[in-house]
């Protein structure tokens, strides 16, 4: 499921603008509110579903970028271009993924989990990378450093990921994890000078008040 979505998210930001196809992503804690009950018997209260439906929200508007189109643009493109439907997808998958986590970690052990996971996607990626991409070993070895550090930091995200997963619903596990656009948009601003931080304060005071609900859920 994750080889298969990874190959998609590629594909859907090589062929279409990041503006219009990252907005979809921003749905897979709703996804995970149809297949969360479905997979695991998970059901959030009232006050968890406001609060993934507001950091639903929050997320889309700090990911789309202001065009002549409007909010729902990206909606409109899902018609015409094969990016947002590609994402959406994306977002659909990932959201089974998700499940399929818990399922593992529960059957096993957080850190047996992840490495079982991380190893097969990998293996899998590398054929499909050799497969595709030519001259992949000098291509690698100009930015072996920059993939060292990504990867040490991803493996930190997801034993924490893994452990919190078996503490909570995972509707609202991942609703929170997309709340990391927040910190993302604030490093930008910072860093690099980025321009839109005033648009997207509404998106930060929805995830906000999305992850108030969900603590009192």
């Amino acid at each position: 499921i994750l080889v298969f979505a990874w190959t998609l998210y590629f594909k859907a930001i090589q062929s279409s603008d990041l503006s219009i196809t990252m907005p979809m992503l921003a749905f897979t804690p709703l996804f995970l509110l149809i297949t969360s009950p479905l997979m695991l018997g998970e059901f959030p209260g009232l006050l968890g579903i406001a609060g993934i439906l507001l950091i639903v929200g929050g997320s889309y508007v700090m990911h789309f970028q202001r065009r002549q189109g409007g909010y729902l643009e990206p909606f409109k493109q899902l018609i015409r271009i094969r990016g947002p439907r590609y994402m959406l997808l994306v977002a659909l998958l990932f959201s089974i993924g998700s499940n399929v986590d818990k399922i593992g970690v529960l059957n096993s052990s957080s850190l047996m989990w992840i490495t079982l996971l991380n190893t097969g996607v990998a293996a899998a990626l590398t054929v499909i990378m050799m497969w595709r991409v030519r001259d992949l070993k000098d291509k690698l070895r100009s930015v072996w450093p920059v993939l060292a550090v990504m990867g040490l930091c991803n493996a930190v995200a997801l034993v924490c990921q893994m452990t919190a997963i078996t503490m909570t619903l995972v509707p609202y596990l991942i609703a929170v994890k997309r709340t990391s656009v927040v910190m993302s948009s604030v490093f930008g601003f910072m860093l690099f000078k980025e321009r839109g931080m005033r648009e997207r304060l509404i998106g930060v005071l929805l995830m906000v008040l999305g992850v108030f609900l969900l603590t009192s859920a």
